[in-house]
């Protein structure tokens, strides 16, 4: 059985839940006062970047809202211009917390206070604009959009993930999230 496009990027939404209460966590234990492995940061900031805005974020904007606009949904003034914005915030908060983990064990700098207090903003904004997606816009698309086009649209997440993050990323990506899991949620 094939995996339309929404239960695609809604499977993609349970892992990117996943990363942010590991970040929480993460960032719970450093504003503490544990030292959290630099590697281990620096993969939730990768994961940020790359899995949720190139990948999760480029199959919604290059392919899922331009064929939610052809079935008549307008992206200005509707659910497509506001995920559009919500994603623009997105990228200036990842943006900010990956600053706070690049001066994360630097003297002086209290990284680790920044971590945490953008980490938190991070997962409310996230997981609301998840909720957003997974309940409002994603059901406007299965009803709008026909077979052909959704199949359209699964090969054409295929394609960005090969091209945007390469040929088995997706599931080292899976893999750091399932020892990020047991490290700090275990």
């Amino acid at each position: 059985m094939t995996v339309k496009a929404t239960e695609e990027l809604m499977n993609e939404h349970e892992g990117i839940r996943l990363m942010l209460r590991i970040l929480e966590a993460v960032s719970r234990k450093a504003a503490g006062g544990a030292r959290i492995p630099q590697d281990d940061l620096d993969g939730v900031a990768e994961f940020l970047s790359i899995f949720v805005d190139k990948c999760h974020h480029g199959k919604e904007e290059e392919h899922l809202f331009p064929a939610l606009e052809k079935a008549g949904i307008p992206r200005e003034g509707g659910p497509i211009g506001v995920m559009l914005e919500e994603h623009n915030q997105g990228r200036k908060i990842t943006a900010r917390l990956k600053e706070a983990i690049a001066e994360y064990g630097r003297p002086g700098k209290d990284a680790a206070t920044n971590i945490s207090k953008i980490a938190a903003e991070y997962a409310i904004f996230l997981n609301q604009h998840i909720d957003k997606e997974n309940n409002v816009l994603y059901p406007m698309a299965d009803g709008l959009i026909s077979r052909a086009e959704d199949a359209r649209l699964v090969k054409a997440f295929e394609n960005l993930e090969r091209e945007r993050i390469g040929p088995g990323k997706h599931e080292e990506f899976h893999k750091m999230l399932g020892r990020l899991e047991k490290t700090y949620l275990g």
